[in-house]
């Protein structure tokens, strides 16, 4: 039976494989790609982003903060089983493909959710400069799609999971009492 497939879901598993990986280099690669370093025309856009949020810049690397590249790291696994998934699900059409999306939105939700309950905890120890507007702007709104979109597809794959099992008792009710006979 070839999985349920959707293109919202691959979509956004394909679309933002690049965003994750450029972002996990920059973090993996500083102080080159900081502001200064010989590296950081091609994080330009980082300029403006290591002074919102300070995990991302001088701060954080000053003080030897592990969070930027242990996410880095945990990104760079996310993205791999994004594009796996995409594989199973639409190349080899694997039954179980939603697991391994499931799998990986599960690490994305859970991830952006502690980081966020970071910032809650430290009382906005690297964002709490902001003024309102450059906070919305430059970090909940993008930081809240990777809340926002990966519940929806964990939700949605979720059902497609619990749908799978609940089939699968059903046929496995049926042969039991089949033989029962």
């Amino acid at each position: 039976m070839a999985p349920n497939t959707y293109t919202w879901i691959s979509a956004w598993f394909l679309l933002t494989a690049p965003v994750i990986i450029w972002d996990a280099f920059y973090c993996l690669m500083r102080p080159r790609s900081m502001v200064g370093g010989d590296l950081h025309w091609i994080w330009e856009p980082y300029g403006i982003y290591q002074e919102v949020d300070y995990i991302y810049g001088v701060k954080a690397l000053q003080e030897h903060s592990g969070f930027p590249n242990a996410q880095s790291i945990l990104n760079l696994i996310e993205t791999a089983l994004n594009v796996f998934y995409v594989y199973l699900a639409h190349v080899v059409k694997y039954p179980a493909a939603s697991v391994v999306g499931f799998a990986s939105v599960a690490m994305t939700l859970s991830k952006t959710s502690l980081y966020w309950l970071q910032e809650y905890y430290c009382n906005l120890c690297d964002i709490g400069h902001n003024d309102l507007k450059t906070l919305v702007i430059y970090w909940i709104i993008p930081n809240g799609l990777w809340l926002v979109i990966p519940g929806l597809i964990m939700f949605r794959l979720g059902k497609d999971i619990a749908s799978s099992i609940d089939v699968a008792a059903r046929e496995s009710k049926k042969k039991a009492s089949g033989k029962s006979q």
